[in-house]
């Protein structure tokens, strides 16, 4: 589905008072790693949602504050305040702030300034969940109750969490993660295929149970986005069975891609502003005898800070050194050249450029995700644009319950009856 520049527009920017932005702040958006504020009185750190220049930081009572970055006062950043005695203090003229955006403490006014004037910064509402700090960016009558994220329905379940910025818009980025079709050649040497009964991952690849490029595609449209199954030839059984892998689209920016036999995967696709994505990849399992540790998945997608990124969640593999591409490596028989499957992933997405020309498209058959996605998201900020509801916003939205699914079933098989609720058994039917 090709867009026209004002179709394109409405999909991509989220900036001021675009619609779609207006959509992104009717849901709780993840602001930066838990891990990343676990000390109290640690150190602020910086974060962009939706063009907003953002620090957050936990208090001495363990509580998360998420306010604009620019002091109230002289606009200094916050980000090189003291974090001390629940608040926040501006190094350039001492003013405090709490988690909620209240000055507390103005030292170079008059005694009692505070209190007395009662200045209030920028500051939005802040849960945790599943390993991340939540903010809700959308008008505060609206607020929405935090639900926990599809990876930590309950407390116990072991998750890992991959961070990387994309310098490109969200949309083209979210675009990759529901193409099914891409992994079997842009991946094709982190997947490759094996007599195996399914996705079978071990230190270094996931063995998949087939050599099938070229997916069929099948979509079903649901109260929270939708879901699609890309069917394929496995190896073995190949007249009678077929290779089924289903991914959901959870409106707006979140994904449940296919499993392998170790782990579930899910990616959310985060705009920090109209040009900049953040880009997360959570690994877990209910099962605690599965899963896999954060450090064992962070290498294993070459996402480690210090070796792979800079504090900053930036690739020190990117545009400017062409990723890093080696290619006498591809001449031995890697595909890309290029280390890591979010890079490989990036490398596409940047290469775009920073919004891509969705005019200039030539969509195939494979492509059948990508061209709903649009339309719907397309249909959705219209809808918002002119006071409807935001998508995903229903009060049946069961995301704690949702799962994707991969395995090889009976030709027979409805891939709809395949994804079941968190804990239970997948079975073919």
């Amino acid at each position: 589905m090709r867009l026209t520049a004002e179709d394109n527009d409405l999909l991509c920017r989220v900036e001021g008072a675009a619609p779609m932005g207006g959509i992104m702040r009717s849901h709780w958006l993840p602001v930066c790693l838990s891990e990343e504020v676990a000390a109290p009185d640690g150190a602020p750190v910086r974060s962009r949602l939706l063009g907003e220049d953002l620090v957050v930081f936990r208090n001495t009572k363990k509580e998360i504050g998420v306010l604009s970055e620019y002091c109230l006062h002289r606009r200094a950043s916050l980000a090189f305040g003291r974090n001390e005695e629940c608040g926040l203090r501006c190094l350039y003229h001492g003013w405090k702030f709490d988690v909620d955006g209240n000055v507390v403490d103005m030292p170079s006014e008059a005694p009692g300034a505070a209190q007395r004037l009662g200045k209030k910064t920028t500051s939005y509402p802040a849960r945790e969940g599943g390993g991340f700090v939540w903010a809700w960016m959308g008008p505060k009558e609206k607020m929405r109750e935090f639900e926990p994220p599809a990876w930590a329905p309950v407390p116990g379940i072991k998750y890992a969490v991959v961070k990387m910025h994309a310098a490109c818009n969200w949309a083209q980025v979210l675009e990759g993660s529901i193409d099914s079709a891409h992994s079997s050649s842009l991946h094709s040497s982190n997947m490759p295929a094996g007599e195996v009964e399914g996705s079978t991952a071990t230190g270094t690849a996931w063995v998949r149970p087939s050599t099938d490029k070229a997916p069929k595609m099948q979509f079903d449209p649901t109260s929270y986005g939708f879901r699609y199954a890309a069917l394929r030839k496995p190896i073995k059984n190949g007249d009678s069975h077929q290779y089924v892998r289903t991914t959901l689209f959870l409106a707006p920016f979140t994904v449940l891609i296919p499993p392998n036999d170790q782990y579930k995967l899910s990616q959310m696709l985060v705009p920090m502003d109209d040009v900049n994505t953040m880009f997360y990849w959570v690994a877990w399992h209910p099962d605690p005898k599965k899963g896999i540790g954060q450090a064992d998945w962070r290498k294993f997608c070459a996402a480690e800070v210090g070796p792979d990124l800079d504090a900053n969640f930036r690739k020190k593999r990117n545009a400017e050194n062409l990723y890093l591409q080696d290619r006498n490596l591809m001449k031995r028989g890697d595909f890309t050249g290029i280390t890591g499957i979010p890079t490989q992933d990036m490398a596409m997405w940047e290469s775009m450029g920073p919004i891509t020309d969705r005019s200039r498209d030539n969509p195939g058959a494979s492509d059948l995700a990508v061209a709903q996605f649009r339309r719907m998201m397309v249909a959705a900020a219209k809808k918002f644009r002119d006071g409807g509801p935001a998508i995903g916003t229903g009060k049946d939205m069961p995301y704690a319950s949702l799962a994707s699914f991969e395995g090889v079933v009976p030709k027979s098989t409805d891939w709809r009856t395949l994804g079941v609720r968190q804990g239970e058994a997948v079975t073919a039917k």
